[in-house]
């Protein structure tokens, strides 16, 4: 994998994706937004806008294991998701533990004065930012 260009980080919800980006250096990671799930023609097609408008070249996806390790229902149903995504993208893919990322986000809303309700609508792209941050920080 190339070390140039943004890499994308991706909470594959049942409700919403959450997108992180990193910066164009791959130093830093922030949310993007929380794309609502409609259908997965139209959820392929918002990511391709996001890959194209920031010229993404490398994407991330949380693979949501069991607190043992261990794969679950959901584990398939996301790695199936993500290998829906990878062939509409066209990009190189690979997944990232995400067990703690959701947890991490929220303790870090919640120290910047986001209450539980306030969170709902960041918390997917928070987790997202959690995950590729802890990726970009692995490889610097």
């Amino acid at each position: 994998m190339s070390d140039a260009g943004r890499v994308m980080a991706l909470d594959l919800g049942d409700r919403v994706i959450g997108v992180a980006l990193s910066d164009p250096t791959r130093t830093l990671a922030s949310g993007l937004c929380g794309l609502r799930r409609t259908t997965l023609p139209r959820d392929l097609d918002a990511l391709r806008a996001i890959v194209a408008e920031h010229e993404v070249k490398h994407v991330l996806y949380g693979l949501p294991l069991k607190l043992d390790g261990r794969e679950s229902l959901q584990t398939r149903k996301t790695a199936k998701l993500a290998a829906q995504i990878e062939q509409a993208l066209g990009l190189p893919m690979e997944s990232v533990d995400e067990r703690w990322s959701t947890v991490a986000a929220s303790r870090a809303l919640r120290e910047a004065g986001h209450d539980s309700r306030a969170q709902r609508g960041v918390i997917d792209q928070a987790a997202a930012a959690v995950m590729l941050q802890s990726w970009l920080d692995v490889r610097r």
